[in-house]
């Protein structure tokens, strides 16, 4: 996404994502554990490389999407406008890539941004950073 700031184009990050010293199973616990604090649930964890394999594909990079939701900040979300249901759960991802675990995750506010409405992205500001922490947890 590209923003238009005084006399150029700013490009924006879509997303947060960092590299892990640690293996896939086990970041997927320290995550789980630091979401757990912040009143964020794992809805689903969904192994693309196991349903990719499962449909004849020989796909052998591990990667794992977590959906995650905490029910108070979703409500406050969707009374603001329903709309923003869209973007609900959050997703976290985990994955292998050159032998390094990386965990990210699409940017809250770079979603919320195309509403175009304050007090949902002031709501996003805050959700991000606490799923920032938490992945920063995992490092």
């Amino acid at each position: 996404m590209q923003k238009y700031v005084g006399e150029r184009w700013v490009m924006k990050v879509f997303h947060y994502t960092v590299e892990v010293q640690r293996e896939m199973n086990e970041t997927m616990e320290v995550l789980e554990e630091s979401l757990k604090r912040e009143g964020f649930g794992v809805l689903w964890k969904f192994s693309v490389t196991e349903k990719l394999q499962e449909k004849g594909f020989d796909f052998q990079t591990p990667f794992v999407i977590l959906e995650v939701c905490n029910p108070q900040e979703a409500a406050r979300v969707l009374s603001e406008n329903l709309l923003a249901g869209y973007f609900l759960p959050c997703k976290i991802v985990v994955y292998k890539e050159n032998e390094t675990t990386k965990i990210g995750m699409p940017k809250p506010t770079m979603l919320i941004s195309m509403m175009n409405n304050e007090q949902l992205e002031h709501l996003a500001e805050d959700i991000e950073k606490r799923l920032i922490s938490c992945i920063n947890e995992c490092k």
